[in-house]
């Protein structure tokens, strides 16, 4: 067996997710050193090129949120150096960083996923502000989701039950992004179910559901502890469990995925799974949805994690 003699978990970066980024890398580096794999941490800075060329690792593991980290331009990097790494390629991590892009990919391999528009904000401006809210309300209804086209971590995202909130929703979506996609929202359970390859062939995780302070699973909600219910696996009917796990497996192959995703769901009270989005570099916080379920799946996180850089040796 090949040895993995040296890895750099990459994290940190310079999007608004850094500190989960880096919360996410250390836990990944305790992970791997607690199986005695030699780990060095970096981060993704102005010294990160002349370290990867002057000492090249066996295996990078990428744990970047947000810009950069997937948006599929530090991969293209990686592929340029000619170094292995854990994770989606840069073509698919374009195609899912743009939201609008994944849900039509997703919709034509035959999953349900909210009506919706993609607006940038010159629309408002060029077309007048009033009028372009007024249609979205007529043509969706209400109540809406709004969110960037592109980010993570529910940065800019709010749900909005009247009309008179959908400008406030806005400006605060465009705070974090020069573009917005407004669905109709789908009431029902909130899941999220991980895909990991093992043995060359996706598997589905069990579904996480989740449990928000107020419905609302915004970036607080995400990373400190004890402010939202998580129960793995979710309680759902043993139909839509299985098509919550179908869906999530068919979005990673779709969307030409490989090695891990996180595909966050809603199931309706009569059982129908609807598509939110994909993550391509899961968070591996202390209340991130991936580690959970690995955890449930009675894995360990530093063995799923070695699995997956020994899958890019050479």
């Amino acid at each position: 067996m090949l040895e993995l003699g040296h890895v750099v978990v990459l994290a940190g970066g310079l999007s608004y997710e850094r500190e989960v980024s880096l919360r996410s890398g250390r836990r990944v580096a305790d992970a791997l050193r607690a199986r005695d794999i030699p780990v060095e941490l970096r981060d993704a800075d102005a010294t990160l090129l002349d370290s990867l060329t002057d000492d090249p690792p066996d295996v990078v593991f990428p744990v970047l949120h947000g810009a950069a980290g997937e948006d599929g331009s530090i991969r293209d990097v990686l592929e340029l150096l000619d170094v292995p790494y854990v994770g989606a390629r840069p073509d698919a991590c374009r195609v899912v960083w743009d939201k609008p892009t994944a849900k039509s990919v997703v919709r034509r391999a035959g999953l349900r996923t909210p009506d919706s528009v993609a607006l940038p904000k010159e629309v408002f401006h060029d077309l007048g502000a009033a009028s372009v809210l007024d249609q979205i309300v007529r043509g969706l209804g209400l109540p809406l989701f709004v969110k960037p086209t592109r980010g993570g971590s529910a940065l800019g995202a709010s749900v909005v039950h009247e009309a008179s909130d959908l400008s406030a929703a806005m400006v605060g979506c465009f705070a974090y992004g020069d573009a917005a996609l407004v669905e109709r929202y789908i009431g029902g359970t909130e899941v999220a179910v991980s895909v990991i390859d093992l043995a060359g062939a996706p598997t589905a995780l069990p579904a996480v559901e989740i449990i928000a302070p107020g419905g609302r699973y915004d970036y607080t909600a995400r990373y400190d502890a004890g402010d939202t219910e998580f129960i793995t696996p979710a309680r759902l009917t043993p139909e839509a469990t299985a098509r919550a796990a179908a869906a999530a497996i068919t979005a990673h192959r779709a969307l030409g995925l490989r090695d891990l995703s996180r595909t966050d769901l809603i199931v309706s009270p009569d059982g129908e799974v609807h598509f939110l989005e994909v993550n391509v570099a899961p968070g591996m916080t202390e209340t991130s949805l991936l580690p959970r379920a690995i955890s449930v799946a009675e894995l360990d996180l530093g063995e799923v994690c070695e699995s997956l850089l020994r899958s890019h040796l050479r």
